[in-house]
């Protein structure tokens, strides 16, 4: 029997990826506007003691920059409202805007807010302020996730706020400018312990030096890609989108991996490692597992990509 999309999601079932990570998102989503905007500060002014969060590109201020100009001018008690709207995902001018950014885009925007919090140019957390009880229990369990983790929960944090871009309709998203990928007498070549197919190597150079072109080439017409905690991405074109969008300067250190022969002439494919990003820089590492599922012809049909449990989970490399 030929493979479907969801039999390939179980290739390698062992793999442990890190459910705290969805499940301290959904505590989030359960604290009131106030509270997840507090914890947001909170949980800021947290990381920058253990990581340096890296300033964002031109490009992306530029592009969130009539927003924010707009959020300088307004006073603090407008600021708030501003920010308790985009919590509440509410109906306003501003939450439609945001709705449409990139993730990177919305990360900038909070990047600029907590800088200018920290001047004292957007209403700061009022001195003494204390988190509810259950606002301090999402924080330390952010606090009890690794450096790539905790990250993970706060990107999507943010990217989750602004109005519902499901209820918009057809529209365009907002991105920063796409990156030329970086001419290939500079591209290094990766190497991966127990690894030689092809497809799977190019996969990985392709991504590290945005080629996404030629990176989407490697796939199926229907093909898939599973980011980490989401539904399958489906189709060249969606998966297309996907890497320019969310992928663009990303960094993949695979390590090793194990190459195992599937039915009707398949192959599946785990490889283990660490993927830093432009966000962070060196300074965070994420483990990620890739799991591929190969067509005879050797293209991508599926691919899945697991934010693992622990750094242990680097070296689990069975079914």
């Amino acid at each position: 029997m030929a493979f479907t999309l969801d039999s390939a999601r179980n290739i390698f079932p062992q793999t442990l990826a890190a459910d705290a990570v969805p499940a301290t998102i959904a505590r989030f989503n359960q604290l009131g506007a106030e509270d997840q905007l507090a914890l947001i500060w909170f949980a800021y002014l947290e990381l920058g003691k253990s990581m340096t969060i890296a300033a964002p590109g031109a490009a992306s201020m530029a592009l969130a920059e009539p927003v924010l100009n707009q959020i300088r001018n307004m006073s603090f008690d407008q600021q708030n409202q501003v920010m308790a709207d985009l919590a509440n995902r509410a109906d306003t001018p501003i939450c439609r805007t945001y709705a449409i950014w990139s993730a990177n885009l919305k990360l900038a925007f909070w990047y600029q807010l907590g800088q200018w919090m920290e001047q004292g140019i957007v209403a700061p957390v009022p001195e003494g302020y204390r988190l509810s009880a259950n606002a301090s229990a999402v924080l330390e369990a952010i606090k009890a996730l690794e450096s790539g983790q905790q990250i993970t929960v706060l990107r999507n944090a943010v990217v989750g706020m602004g109005y519902d871009p499901s209820k918009l309709g057809e529209f365009q998203r907002v991105s920063e400018p796409f990156v030329p990928p970086t001419d290939k007498s500079l591209r290094s070549s990766v190497t991966i312990e127990g690894v030689s197919n092809q497809t799977v190597i190019d996969y990985m150079n392709n991504l590290n030096a945005n080629d996404f072109d030629t990176l989407i080439e490697l796939f199926t017409p229907d093909g898939a890609l599973q980011p980490p905690f989401q539904r399958p991405i489906v189709g060249k074109s969606a998966v297309a989108r996907f890497f320019r969008e969310e992928c663009q300067n990303l960094r993949l250190m695979p390590e090793r991996g194990i190459e195992e022969s599937a039915d009707q002439g398949y192959t599946q494919i785990k490889v283990t490692g660490k993927v830093q990003t432009p966000w962070f820089g060196a300074n965070v590492g994420m483990n990620i597992a890739w799991r591929f599922l190969l067509t005879p012809e050797n293209k991508i049909f599926f691919v899945a990509i697991d934010l693992l449990a622990s750094p242990q989970e680097l070296l689990n490399l069975g079914r």
